[in-house]
């Protein structure tokens, strides 16, 4: 097969590359602007898209970010690949000032505390930190699904933990410190988009205009 990779990554280094992209994340984030600036649409349109993909990284629905920005995109009339790129704004390195602005926000709106062991690795093994909550509800989601085929009871403790103390405040939090950010790219992409467009086209005209000058000299 023609995209079939040569080199057949272990699941170990498929992790690895995503955690920390090879050349790094730097490279990659230069590589998803450039492709996201080469695309074939309106400067607005493309960076709705990027608010629509910046937005949806301030939730808590990990898995479904790409296809959440994409709907968003569509309801925007933006470009649903650029949507799709902008996602990327959430990474391994964004991902813990992400959550702690998202949590704070949502915590400060419902009126509760931030515990923040939640997004630190607490050197008690008995406090539950942020990755041991999305651990606990997916075992208890997996578990009750079981319970239905079987006579185990079902467990629902991890589960509503972790929907009271993240995944509520996480939501409800998200929205502002989103709509901020994703805004904040939107009116940041439209000029450089529409300066990097009318860049190429004027080379590309400037190539036009040179082939058929040598073909008038010929």
């Amino acid at each position: 097969m023609v995209f079939k990779r040569r080199d057949r990554r272990s699941i170990g280094k498929a992790i690895l590359d995503f955690v920390w992209p090879r050349g790094g994340w730097g490279r990659a984030f230069n590589y998803v602007r450039h492709r996201v600036q080469r695309l074939p649409d309106t400067p607005e349109k493309i960076s709705r898209g990027i608010w629509a993909g910046v937005f949806i990284t301030f939730s808590p629905f990990y898995g479904l970010h790409m296809v959440i920005g994409a709907v968003i995109a569509l309801v925007m009339r933006g470009n649903i690949v650029a949507s799709l790129m902008a996602t990327f704004f959430g990474n391994p390195l964004t991902y813990l000032p992400i959550a702690y602005a998202s949590l704070a926000t949502g915590h400060w709106m419902l009126g509760t505390r931030l515990d923040l062991n939640l997004l630190a690795a607490p050197e008690d093994k008995s406090v539950c930190g942020i990755g041991c909550q999305f651990s606990n509800a997916f075992r208890d989601l997996w578990h009750n699904f079981k319970a239905i085929f079987t006579h185990e009871k079902t467990d629902w403790h991890g589960l509503l933990m972790f929907y009271d103390e993240v995944f509520l405040p996480y939501m409800v939090g998200g929205i502002l410190p989103g709509i901020i950010a994703a805004t904040i790219c939107y009116y940041v992409s439209v000029p450089v988009i529409r300066a990097y467009q009318n860049s190429r086209r004027k080379a590309l005209r400037a190539k036009l205009e040179k082939l058929h000058q040598n073909q008038a000299d010929d």
